[in-house]
């Protein structure tokens, strides 16, 4: 996998860079390749399941989460678990136990092949927060760790990358999405502030804000790439059914 794009502005990096030991366990990551031509194209704002040209989210009615629990070793959610679409939490206390949790985050994401970005819901603990790092390399000063992050507004040029997630074990797909984002979040001492994101940085935030929205990445493709992937989606349905026969889920058709 290749890590490209802009670097986050050395400003942020003191608010959100974590140093500490990590305790190792399974877990689910996010993933990104270039497309066949080598390079992420960029194209007009387009119509489908992209975002549209400028936009500005309104805050999220997230629960208050005031306790952080998660056993080791935790195990990847595969789709179509409807974990991966259950509502998260907006955590409130900010101690020795978040950043805990985010550093396993960040050890659980430097374990596997090319891992830039983990959000804690991939992991089966449903707060927001998420953790990314554009270079892959553990200790590298672009680890960001956004709690609570909000999305201010986007630009109106859009690119479109392929994307993939273990969620989706060898499932990629072209997703559209836009090449900057402006972001509100909290750091893990409760600080706030504000960062422009560009470039694959902002890819890498956007993909992971969709899992604390309850998004995945197939929600963002156009009816055509969906098309394409369909099968292996419905593939992964019916493993899930076989296995869990009485829980309900949203499937991709």
């Amino acid at each position: 996998m290749s890590l490209s794009g802009a670097l986050v502005p050395s400003t942020v990096r003191p608010w959100c860079a974590l140093r500490s030991s990590c305790h190792r366990f399974p877990c689910q990551q996010t993933y990104f390749r270039r497309t066949a031509t080598g390079r992420s194209s960029l194209r007009p704002t387009a119509a489908g399941r992209g975002f549209g040209a400028t936009t500005v989210e309104e805050a999220t009615d997230a629960p208050p989460v005031d306790k952080l629990e998660w056993r080791a070793p935790l195990s990847i959610l595969k789709y179509p678990d409807p974990r991966l679409r259950a509502a998260n939490g907006r955590i409130t206390v900010f101690d020795h136990v978040l950043e805990k949790f985010a550093a396993d985050l960040f050890d659980c994401m430097y374990r596997g092949d090319d891992g830039v970005g983990l959000a804690a819901p991939q992991v089966g603990v449903n707060v927001r927060l998420m953790v990314f790092n554009e270079t892959g390399k553990r200790g590298a000063k672009e680890e960001l760790v956004l709690v609570n992050p909000k999305i201010v507004s986007t630009n109106k040029q859009n690119s479109w990358y392929e994307e993939g997630c273990l969620s989706f074990p060898k499932i990629f797909a072209d997703v559209e999405r836009p090449t900057q984002v402006k972001v509100k979040a909290q750091a893990l001492d409760g600080s706030k502030f504000t960062v422009t994101l560009t470039g694959f940085n902002a890819r890498i935030f956007q993909h992971e804000y969709d899992h604390l929205q309850g998004v995945l990445y197939h929600d963002r493709m156009t009816k055509d790439i969906l098309t394409g992937i369909l099968p292996k989606l419905q593939r992964l349905e019916r493993d899930f059914e076989s296995q869990y026969p009485h829980v309900t889920f949203r499937k991709a058709a």
